[in-house]
């Protein structure tokens, strides 16, 4: 039987504005990974994939605030835990997180092993240095580092050993789940498939035991996760295997998100590029209805008053969208 290490059930979180306007950039978000998986989470900028990446953590910070929800990883809710508690017993232990500026997240006056140090000092303060140096030199060979980087500073690495270092510093702790947010997006496209290839070798040595990875290129987590959600204004828009959102997406604006990028996989490529028009909705008053409706062009009148939650298509897969995957597939064949 599949073991659940992290599950989300109906997770709002909101912005509070200087002005007091609340903007809801999670919106009842449920997902589960399972012990060995990995989850892809898709979606234009500002659609919400980094605020959930957050909120999974369950530590917040102003104007970042918890609404309401469940967190449970590993059978542990940590919903609503004191922020202390939290990052004390659960971040970097139970769930750590690769940010999307890694590269920038390393102290400039530190060498990697007194950054480290610190880490792991706030965790458990009867580490030696020893004992510390002798874990960071088996974390840091794991991503294919030397043990000498950890006496260097951050200016005298590459962005590619920048990454690989924070990644490193992720996971030194044994977390049962990893998020990783754009961890390649700033690189060329070898360092890119080295660290994709090294997150797969932290889960295969066992340093973590499963992953969420976050990107703008829905393409990219075919070949990295085992599932993938689109998101779309705060929402998921559709949920399924790692192939079908990529190869047979059923909601518009997946369908549209593979249509405006270039695809080098067989079956895709050659397609004609086409833009999504418009403008995502604001979040400060979202649509009554469909949140895509005002870019959509297959939409009804109705789906603009209309609200309706994920559709079961079967065999784990859901999407979002008042039409009913026959129809969907009938509009994509006469377009």
């Amino acid at each position: 039987m599949s073991n659940v290490i992290l599950e989300v059930r109906e997770l709002t979180t909101k912005y509070i504005t200087r002005f007091h306007e609340d903007v809801y950039a999670v919106d009842h978000v449920s997902l589960k990974v399972e012990e060995g998986k990995s989850l892809g989470i898709a979606g234009e900028s500002g659609c919400g994939k980094s605020t959930l990446a957050l909120s999974l953590m369950g530590y917040y910070f102003p104007p970042l605030y918890y609404t309401s929800g469940e967190i449970i990883i590993d059978g542990h809710n940590i919903s609503g835990m004191n922020p202390d508690e939290v990052r004390k017993s659960i971040l970097g232990k139970e769930i750590a997180y690769i940010p999307q500026a890694a590269m920038n997240a390393l102290n400039p006056t530190q060498k990697v092993i007194s950054f480290i140090e610190d880490v792991i000092h706030a965790h458990d303060p009867t580490k030696s240095k020893k004992e510390i140096y002798d874990m960071a030199r088996s974390c840091f060979e794991t991503v294919g580092l030397p043990a000498e980087v950890l006496n260097r500073y951050p200016v005298e690495l590459s962005g590619g050993m920048k990454q690989r270092t924070v990644i490193a510093v992720s996971v030194i702790l044994g977390p049962k789940v990893l998020i990783a947010d754009e961890p390649s997006s700033a690189l060329d496209v070898t360092s890119q498939k080295m660290v994709i290839k090294m997150l797969r070798d932290l889960m295969e040595n066992g340093y973590i035991k499963a992953m969420i990875f976050i990107t703008h290129e829905l393409p990219l987590l075919y070949n990295v996760t085992d599932e993938i959600m689109v998101m779309y204004a705060g929402q998921i828009v559709e949920k399924g295997t790692a192939q079908e959102p990529v190869f047979d997406p059923l909601h518009p604006y997946a369908k549209g998100l593979m249509g405006s990028i270039i695809v080098p996989e067989q079956g895709l490529r050659g397609h004609k590029l086409t833009a999504i028009p418009g403008v995502p909705p604001n979040l400060k008053k979202p649509p009554l209805g469909c949140r895509f409706a005002e870019r959509c062009k297959y939409a009804r009148p109705e789906c603009l008053t209309t609200s309706i939650g994920l559709r079961d298509a079967g065999d784990g897969r859901h999407y979002r969208c008042i039409f009913s995957e026959k129809e969907l597939r009938e509009a994509y064949k006469n377009a």
